[in-house]
């Protein structure tokens, strides 16, 4: 059942959850996380990053479409989001091909600029009905898991100044994860996120999600966030799955250890998640 941003974050909020949010670049990877919510029956959001067009894994044109028609087919409630969008002409096409809402990274720019363009992607999405997650910090490591600086935490009254100008529905802020594979177990700043929390009033979102300690998911939701981005180590484990096969003559059975494995690494994420 395909729904909106804002009603599966309110779902979440009714229920002190948080709802995973999974990049799916592939026909593999929706399969996976698709099979790991209605196996749970939780929830869930397929995301297609702007970056996986960029790095040649999948065109937003060919992808969305089916996100699209396996999110309406689902026996759950689903999301489909654009994440980090940092075009505002590529934001558009999403939008036209129906995506549920989007997500404008200006993180990298000075603030002036990454309030501007927040809120001319708010105002543009209004005109379809759908929702707007912006980010104000910055998480270091980018999607396609390369550098770009050192992580920059959101400062909590910026973020409230942030919400309350743009009008944005969800906000991702950082707070000590990053995107990618980590190289030691992250320090979270769970004294940041509660003064964030105690100065915005929209729900908010962790990226970087892969790879935290479960304890620690715990509290960043016990402290209000609502929505986790994960993709990284649930392709770690359909790649490692895939190299583990004994024979792997024929593609389809490399993707179906790949597709099972992720299935099982999401379905881990969601339970926790969700409880």
């Amino acid at each position: 059942m395909l729904i909106g941003l804002k009603e599966i974050l309110k779902l979440a909020e009714a229920r002190k959850c948080a709802i995973g949010a999974f990049n799916t670049p592939n026909l593999a990877s929706i399969r996976a996380v698709l099979a790991a919510a209605e196996r749970l029956n939780e929830p869930v959001i397929l995301m297609h990053a702007q970056v996986h067009e960029e790095m040649g894994l999948c065109k937003m044109d060919e992808i969305a479409p089916i996100m699209l028609l396996m999110a309406d087919k689902a026996a759950v409630p689903v999301c489909v989001h654009l994440d980090h969008g940092t075009d505002l002409g590529y934001i558009k096409r999403g939008l036209d091909l129906g995506i549920c809402s989007v997500m404008y990274d200006g993180s990298e720019l000075p603030n002036e600029l990454n309030y501007a363009n927040t809120a001319i992607v708010v105002e543009m999405a209004r005109r379809y009905g759908a929702a707007v997650e912006a980010e104000i910090g910055s998480m270091g490591a980018r999607e396609s898991g390369g550098e770009s600086g050192e992580s920059i935490y959101t400062d909590p009254e910026e973020a409230g100044a942030f919400a309350r100008k743009t009008g944005i529905d969800a906000l991702a802020c950082a707070f000590g994860t990053a995107h990618g594979i980590y190289l030691k177990q992250p320090k979270l700043d769970f004294a940041r996120l509660n003064e964030i929390k105690s100065r915005v009033d929209v729900p908010l979102v962790m990226h970087g999600g892969s790879g935290v300690k479960c304890e620690d998911y715990k509290k960043v939701i016990a402290l209000g966030i609502r929505k986790i981005n994960y993709y990284t180590y649930m392709a770690k484990a359909g790649g490692t799955a895939a190299a583990a096969l004994a024979d792997k003559t024929f593609f389809h059975d490399v993707e179906a250890a790949a597709v099972k494995a992720m299935t099982d690494d999401a379905a881990k994420a969601i339970e926790i998640f969700a409880n």
